[in-house]
């Protein structure tokens, strides 16, 4: 007896530009929480979180600008559509970032609550934008490229990337905040790990 194999439904365009937003704001308020405690994120928004405390340069510049060279890696292996949903989702959070600064104010921020809440709100922001088949530039592009490829968690791996990026951040941020901003990594990267498995979700975009 044959079993048939159910076709996945594919996103509409409508669902794709949702996800794509929704996404997006999760992830920029995160960053916001993460700036705000003084805590460093994992992955192109560590990086550009690190040159921000180092340089003083607007966090939303140095996001948009790490990113570029990335689509080209995009392009050649993902494809151009998920290239363009990748670079509105990072032009997204870029803005949504510098908007969210200014709507949202913190009496009180406790640094732990700000690692475990910041870190799931990008988990989650991270987890709808896969499910879309878009990235934010950077170590995204090259997670979903061998997660496709080798099947590679992008979890995983971009748990491993994110905990070289915070250790360069030894000499930038107190160690208290480093502590945490570890813990933030790994929430957010179990987040992906356990929830967007190969196989378990097919998003068809």
């Amino acid at each position: 007896m044959s079993v048939e194999i159910a076709t996945p439904e594919r996103h509409s365009a409508y669902e794709d530009a949702i996800a794509i937003v929704v996404g997006t704001l999760f992830i920029a308020l995160g960053v916001v929480i993460y700036t705000k405690a003084v805590l460093l994120a994992g992955s192109t928004a560590g990086l550009a979180l690190l040159l921000q405390y180092a340089s003083g340069i607007s966090f939303w510049w140095l996001f948009f600008a790490i990113n570029l060279p990335f689509y080209i890696l995009a392009v050649k292996k993902l494809g151009w559509a998920f290239t363009l949903r990748t670079f509105v989702a990072a032009t997204l959070v870029s803005v949504f970032t510098r908007l969210t600064s200014e709507l949202v104010s913190f009496a009180h921020l406790d640094p732990l609550y700000a690692a475990v809440m910041g870190g799931a709100l990008s988990g989650a922001g991270l987890l709808i934008l896969f499910r879309h088949r878009t990235g934010l530039g950077g170590i995204n592009v090259l997670a979903i490229y061998l997660q496709d490829r080798f099947g590679i968690r992008a979890g995983y791996f971009q748990l491993a990337v994110d905990l070289a990026i915070l250790a360069a951040a030894f000499f930038v941020i107190p160690l208290d905040r480093l502590a945490l901003s570890v813990l933030g990594a790994v929430i957010v990267n179990m987040t992906l790990a356990i929830n967007h498995r190969p196989g378990r979700y097919l998003g068809v975009t």
